[in-house]
């Protein structure tokens, strides 16, 4: 077969999604090489836009290098900018290089549409790429800090009216961010909180109108309670840099107006010759084919295909990924004299986040609500997440949204961001560190030497009679252990008698008899004495290294983790008493990196994190040395 050349552009959902299933595919076919080009080393996380623009959380939290996502694959990522696409010559140029193509999947997104008001684009903001998001974030910053130095109390109001023009999901949770930051800033700069005026300005009769009317509602409800003034049926038909004016003639005094009206295809589509739709979107077929040429792919929001008279693809992530998916499947088809298969959209719902502490959801006909809708938002994003980067993009994810997150700003509030010093946990993993040593250790001597010991009487060397390590000393009051108990016990050196025996070396059990369930998975793993003998002496080896471990402060976490699930283990085989409990709860205090402070972690850890993640999701790669 002839090399064949896949090169995508954009690297949005639609882009990045196409991508990693080819790579995926073609992963030992060397015939077949794929190039992703974007402006931007990183995939931005476009839905969460506003979290970054209303400073909920550090600008990084929305960027995922490509360089990582791609890392160990095939994917060659070019950082370059798109300046023409010759569809005669199947050439894509860029400003630096140009590339040859079999196929090509265009994915270069949208950009915001002002239909043709006076005055938007010199004197709005957008909220469609992460430079947007960080220009609003330094004006609002800035006009407070500004308002604050303001002596002129109306112009002061007029400078703290902040209006969003239209209600989409955008403009809604855009409206939601600043509703939640306007109170810390205000108090960081002493400025009276009443003097901010947010507004939301629709020219529809209603907001939200993908969602469900009662969960749009509910979305608006909320708005109103905390004081957001949402305006419908009030088109804008001006703005200028002191204010909007509105259809009806009324004219609100502000100089920060958020535009969020709606998109339109990206206009560098419109050089390329291509069949046109509504919005400028490109023309597909139902196999994401740009009508008129085969190997031409329209992903994401730049592809319009009606499924219904009327009805075109919307444009929001799933659909971006669903596009993207036919459009590989399409090139496979072509690749491997296949038969194509046809655009099925499968759209899961909605949801919308009003702040980070509110939300609304219709997934697939389910209505969510407040902490259960922001949940399932945050769920639904690290799931995506995962897929892209894997664990090292959901644990980010995690931080930005949850470790440490600032002003209580969401659904958990500030519990799980609270921090503490770790100093405090150093005496506690040292002395749950040697009590499972010495635990351990008796385990290992036998109980006789290791009363020998602690009485000052003599020591004898090696291992006692009773020790764990000996064959035959099956200390677990197991009853198919038992000379009378299951098949093959007959022969075992341990009678009945002597399982009883060791059975009063344990306080009164938490439980009285083991679960069935447990006990099967137990009968399972040690069905004869001499199985019980090898389990023993792994649980010594276990015991006695969990106690160094925690000592010196090595793998704390993991030895952590391991303290809390024998503690768990003794419990199920009716084994420990309630004084055991507090390993349990000891246990899971110290799984905070309490072996960091004073403990050999500080070292070990930074050490392994760089040698893993640089092996595993690949260290940040500068543009130019993209592969």
């Amino acid at each position: 077969m002839d090399n064949k050349h896949i090169v995508i552009l954009g690297a949005g959902y639609a882009g990045v999604h196409a991508a990693k299933k080819l790579a995926k595919k073609y992963k030992k076919n060397d015939s077949v090489e794929i190039t992703l080009i974007d402006k931007n080393p990183f995939h931005t996380l476009m839905t969460e836009l506003h979290e970054v623009a209303g400073g909920r959380v550090h600008p990084e939290s929305v960027q995922v290098e490509l360089s990582k996502i791609f890392h160990r694959t095939k994917v060659k990522v070019v950082v370059d900018y798109i300046t023409k696409v010759d569809i005669e010559t199947q050439t894509v140029k860029t400003k630096n290089d140009s590339f040859k193509y079999d196929y090509l999947l265009i994915g270069t997104g949208s950009e915001p549409a002002f239909f043709g008001v006076p005055g938007v684009k010199e004197n709005g903001f957008t909220l469609w790429s992460f430079e947007d998001a960080l220009k609003i974030r330094k004006h609002i910053q800035n006009t407070f800090d500004k308002a604050s130095r303001e002596l002129d109390p109306k112009k002061r109001r007029d400078m703290l009216s902040f209006v969003v023009a239209g209600s989409g999901f955008t403009g809604i949770e855009m409206a939601g961010e600043l509703l939640e930051w306007k109170n810390k800033l205000a108090k960081d700069y002493g400025i009276d909180k009443d003097e901010v005026s947010l507004y939301v300005v629709e020219a529809l009769g209603t907001i939200l109108n993908m969602l469900d009317r009662k969960q749009a509602d509910k979305a608006e409800n909320y708005m109103l309670k905390h004081g957001v003034k949402v305006l419908k049926n009030s088109p804008i038909v001006e703005v200028n840099p002191k204010g909007i004016v509105l259809k009806s003639g009324e004219k609100i005094a502000t100089e920060t107006l958020i535009w969020t009206c709606g998109i339109q295809a990206n206009g560098q589509v419109g050089e390329y010759g291509l069949d046109r739709a509504r919005a400028g979107r490109l023309q597909t077929n139902e196999f994401m084919q740009v009508i008129g040429h085969d190997n031409v792919f329209a992903v994401g929001d730049l592809a319009y295909y009606e499924e219904e008279p009327g009805k075109g693809t919307p444009q929001i992530v799933e659909a971006a990924e669903q596009t993207a998916m036919t459009a590989v499947n399409t090139i496979v088809a072509d690749i491997n004299s296949t038969e194509k298969k046809e655009f099925k959209s499968n759209y899961h719902g909605f949801m919308v986040s009003v702040g980070g502490k509110y939300g609304v959801a219709d997934l697939s006909g389910i209505k969510l609500s407040g902490f259960f809708a922001l949940l399932m938002k945050h769920l639904i994003n690290m799931y995506y997440l995962f897929g892209v980067n894997g664990v090292h993009a959901v644990y980010h994810y995690l931080q930005h949204e949850f470790f440490t997150i600032e002003d209580k700003r969401s659904i958990m509030r500030g519990h799980l961001s609270s921090k503490g010093n770790r100093l405090w946990l150093v005496p506690l993993r040292i002395y749950i560190g040697v009590l499972w040593f010495l635990e351990g250790f008796e385990k290992l001597v036998g109980t006789a030497n290791w009363e020998a010991a602690k009485g000052l009487k003599k020591f004898t060397a090696g291992i006692g009679e009773d020790s764990w390590m000996r064959m035959g000393n099956v200390k677990m009051p197991f009853s198919w252990l038992t000379a009378d108990g299951a098949s093959g016990a007959s022969d075992a050196t341990t009678s009945a008698s002597q399982t009883a025996e060791a059975a009063t070396e344990w306080a009164t059990p938490i439980i009285s008899k083991m679960p069935k369930l447990y006990e099967g998975i137990m009968e399972i793993m040690i069905p004869t004495p001499e199985m019980a003998v090898w389990f023993q002496r792994m649980v010594v080896i276990l015991e006695i290294g969990m106690g160094l471990a925690l000592i010196a402060g090595l793998f704390t976490f993991l030895a952590s983790a391991a303290s809390a699930f024998m503690v768990v283990n003794f419990i199920l085989s009716a084994m420990a008493g309630w004084d055991i409990l507090w390993y349990f709860f000891g246990s899971i205090a110290l799984m905070c990196g309490a072996g960091r402070t004073f403990g050999l972690d500080y070292f070990v850890m930074p050490w392994i994190n760089d040698k893993v993640r640089g092996f595993w999701y690949g260290d940040r790669v500068a543009p130019y040395n993209q592969k």
